[in-house]
């Protein structure tokens, strides 16, 4: 497989940035694969998108030279499964609240005798033609990165974090904020003050620390740089679509596009 790149830049804590692909068209993701992203997340807890789809998606963004991850669309192995033989160098997993849950997750990645993963012949395996080489790919290869988003997790980070085959976590902002009964208060004490636990705590364990500036703000980018997160999401294909297109017509009214 082609992302030891991925899996070693986040074993060594160097800065990796992505983006979120919510539309199931491929040129979204060429397009955005060709950005220079390191990797991609298909999105499949909050889209549209099917399983056929998201084959697509992880086609072209594996085939562009970026790692293609998948956001499931909860912790389920079945799920787990499939995009991995879809070929996806890894997962990020919503809601993840305790060390079993973690270790279910990285399980479901690997076959058996270290995970419970089924066996197949797909675009993994190069269709049967490169099993050997996926088999040994699986044991250590796959990127399984936990989405912290639930006040509840809060308090076992540690067991968490300390999950071998956990690469990284990324923070779920919004569910987070709902779960504290303070949602879409990003500014709020209570907010930042669990922010600062979840960074502080990967950083305290090696871990690589995620988060998703989910408006296209270099500003933000920057910030979130500087904090010392190294799983970045830049964005997300619909709000840079929206954002550019409002930009464009920023500043010339429908008046004077009638008059015109």
């Amino acid at each position: 497989m082609s992302n030891s790149s991925l899996k070693d830049k986040l074993q060594s804590g160097r800065l990796t940035l992505g983006s979120w692909i919510t539309l199931g068209h491929p040129a979204i993701a060429e397009i955005f694969a060709a950005a220079g992203f390191d990797w991609l997340v298909v999105d499949m807890e909050h889209s549209t998108i099917s399983m056929e789809q998201a084959g697509d998606l992880i086609r072209v963004i594996d085939l562009s030279g970026v790692a293609p991850l998948v956001r499931l669309t909860s912790n389920d192995p079945n799920q787990i499964k499939r995009v991995m033989d879809a070929g996806a160098h890894g997962i990020v997993v919503p809601m993840v609240n305790s060390r079993q849950e973690a270790e279910a997750a990285v399980a479901a990645t690997r076959y058996a005798p270290v995970g419970v993963r089924g066996v197949g012949l797909a675009r993994a395996q190069k269709y049967g033609a490169a099993f050997q080489e996926y088999l040994a790919w699986q044991k250590n290869g796959p990127v399984v990165i936990v989405q912290i988003e639930h006040q509840s997790a809060l308090t076992v980070l540690e067991d968490i974090f300390t999950v071998e085959g956990v690469d990284g976590f990324i923070i779920g902002p919004y569910d987070l904020s709902c779960s504290m009964g303070i949602p879409g208060e990003f500014e709020h004490p209570e907010f930042l003050a669990a922010m600062e636990t979840i960074r502080s705590a990967g950083q305290r364990l090696g871990l690589p620390g995620g988060i998703h500036v989910v408006e296209p703000d270099k500003d933000r980018l920057e910030l979130a740089i500087e904090d010392g997160y190294r799983f970045i999401a830049y964005s997300v294909d619909i709000r840079m679509l929206d954002v550019s297109a409002r930009a464009g017509l920023s500043g010339i009214s429908r008046t004077k596009r009638e008059r015109e």
